[in-house]
């Protein structure tokens, strides 16, 4: 059976655990999943969606064209970018000096880019074009899926534990504390913000209940669809 190779850049280990989980749900099959992004044995450019950022544009330096033909990514048959729609709301400012500077240097897109919610399609549409605008010279190619959980993956795994009739399931894609309300939870339903053990350990609902989550979270069904056209 043919097992893909999946690249994931993402802003940190729990988006690791909640996407691994969802693609478990949407191809039903064995796969290899790698994370570029934070690369746990070389920390250089750091965590959260400034690492991404970094990684985005060293991938803008170091390459011309489509990101299918980038050298250091030619064994995979997947790349995932990810970045949570809740950075529609910061700006380059939160990253610290150099991240501003580079982005005046390098003309980036404006942040924040936050529209109107609902619907989140503004918003994510919006975030796109800015991360685009990091990649500079390269563009996506045909093996290259976007991520956008909104307001984070954090809401699909809310959507998986919570009913949704749950107050935290209500309008949850325009909701940028539901993730942070999890910890808020009596304790045996509780889940520690960005605690990569609590997350790895309640993953498997996210993949037992994608149906759920794709039903409360139309980026979640995106996600799914972009992944389906190019692993089928």
């Amino acid at each position: 059976m043919f097992e893909p190779r999946i690249a994931l850049v993402a802003e940190g280990p729990t988006d690791f655990e909640v996407i691994h989980a969802a693609l478990k749900a949407i191809l039903h099959r064995p796969f290899f999943l790698t994370l570029l992004q934070p690369e746990p044995s070389l920390p250089i450019l750091g965590n959260g969606w400034g690492g991404v950022l970094k990684w985005y544009d060293a991938a803008g330096q170091r390459h011309v064209g489509s990101l299918d033909n980038d050298p250091t990514l030619a064994l995979f048959d997947l790349l995932i970018i990810h970045l949570d729609v809740d950075v529609a709301l910061r700006q380059y400012a939160d990253c610290g000096p150099l991240v501003k500077k580079m982005a005046n240097e390098n003309a980036w897109p404006q942040l924040p880019c936050n529209q109107p919610c609902p619907p989140v399609a503004g918003t994510c549409a919006a975030l796109e074009a800015v991360l685009l605008g990091w990649l500079g010279n390269v563009q996506p190619g045909a093996k290259t899926v976007v991520c956008l959980p909104a307001q984070s993956t954090g809401a699909w795994l809310v959507a998986a534990l919570l009913p949704a009739t749950h107050a935290l399931c209500q309008g949850l894609e325009c909701n940028p504390a539901a993730e942070a309300g999890l910890a808020l939870l009596p304790k045996a339903q509780r889940v520690k913000k960005k605690s990569t053990r609590e997350y790895r350990a309640h993953a498997t609902s996210v993949y037992k209940k994608w149906i759920n989550v794709k039903a409360l979270c139309s980026q979640a069904g995106n996600f799914e669809q972009a992944v389906v056209a190019v692993l089928p």
